[in-house]
């Protein structure tokens, strides 16, 4: 098949031929950070996700079910415009139960429901906003992309936010990815160029209390598909390369309605007080492999002492100087590492400042 038509095929206008849609099902699987997905015809076009069927799945083929009680129900909680296959059809945000209905362990989100849905979370109106970085390598290496194999560039310096073919390595996937996120509907709000050569971030929000946890997702699986079609792995690895290279964190800006309105700051300092207190907890749910990432070098505080400043990059927890100027705003916690997943962690910081 010629890849003229082959692409042809691929971006066929599904509405000419009637009002049916494709609507691919997302779900995390086993290790909790691997996206799966698989797809289904539905008779017209689906606007709201309660309106979607219930589905299941092989979980004995993702590590979520042993093989004599495979089944596992996905419950779809979020839908997203496709950028693949536009038109009409759709990305569908799902979580994992059990056939009786049961939350599966690798069911983040709707411990995380629970939290966002208590009537003191839900009266602050948590704000988040998730600055994720990543790392694309070369696939046949699982070196940095850009990177000399088996060697190393120049040191760091001249590539955070860089422009030129020496220095800029993927540009074009992370701008897809961009265009694409914007598409579905998803908050982004902006990308760059990261420290470490052949790494790159997106940031999405502001968003409010869960709907973080599945724009992140959605645009993880996203920006897994372009990869996928660029030949290019995607790496969430905290720290990728050892040594003076900085690692991929997966920064989470927070706010809350008290602290966004005036006396907010003295309401900051108090939910960063409560952060320390429960600082152990917070690091071991905040992402694999981060105590690789968290040395107290390379913009990252040490992972065994909490600390926070305004405008201290190298604190667990950064306060801006607009913050601290006008009195209001919101804080930066710099520990969770970019494998993180985020409805683990928007949840634990709203459980931590709000409810503890």
């Amino acid at each position: 098949m010629t890849s003229s038509l082959l692409s042809d095929l691929m971006n066929l206008n599904l509405s000419e031929s009637g009002e049916k849609i494709i609507a691919e099902y997302i779900w995390v699987g086993g290790s909790g950070l691997d996206v799966r997905s698989k797809a289904r015809t539905l008779p017209g076009p689906v606007s709201d996700p309660s309106k979607l069927p219930k589905w299941n799945y092989d979980g004995s083929s993702t590590k979520q079910a042993p093989g004599k009680d495979s089944e596992v129900v996905l419950y779809p909680q979020a839908i997203f415009k496709d950028p693949f296959r536009r038109g009409n059809n759709i990305l569908v945000i799902c979580d994992c139960y059990t056939p009786a209905g049961e939350p599966i362990p690798t069911n983040r989100r709707a411990a995380a429901a629970k939290i966002f849905n208590n009537p003191a979370v839900a009266a602050e109106e948590p704000w988040y906003g998730i600055e994720q970085e990543y790392t694309f390598l070369q696939k046949d290496t699982n070196w940095p992309l850009g990177w000399p194999v088996g060697g190393f560039p120049a040191p760091q310096g001249p590539y955070y936010c860089s422009a030129g073919a020496d220095k800029a390595f993927g540009r074009d996937i992370v701008d897809a990815h961009y265009k694409a996120c914007i598409y579905a509907g998803i908050n982004i709000s902006g990308i760059n160029a990261e420290v470490m050569p052949g790494q790159w971030e997106f940031q999405v929000g502001p968003c409010v209390g869960i709907t973080a946890g599945d724009q992140i997702w959605a645009a993880r699986y996203i920006l897994e598909r372009i990869t996928e079609m660029a030949g290019v792995v995607l790496s969430l690895d905290p720290k990728p390369v050892k040594g003076e290279w900085n690692g991929a964190g997966a920064h989470c800006n927070y706010s809350t309605k008290s602290m966004r309105n005036d006396g907010g700051y003295e309401i900051i300092k108090k939910a960063i007080e409560k952060l320390k207190l429960r600082h152990k907890e917070h690091i071991a749910a905040y992402g694999e492999g981060n105590e690789r990432r968290l040395t107290g070098r390379c913009e990252t505080a040490d992972i065994h002492t909490f600390s926070w400043g305004v405008a201290n990059r190298g604190a667990s927890v950064r306060v801006g100087r607009d913050t601290e100027k006008e009195g209001k705003g919101y804080f930066e916690d710099r520990r969770p590492a970019s494998n993180m997943d985020p409805y683990l962690v928007t949840s634990m910081i709203a459980e931590t400042t709000i409810l503890g």
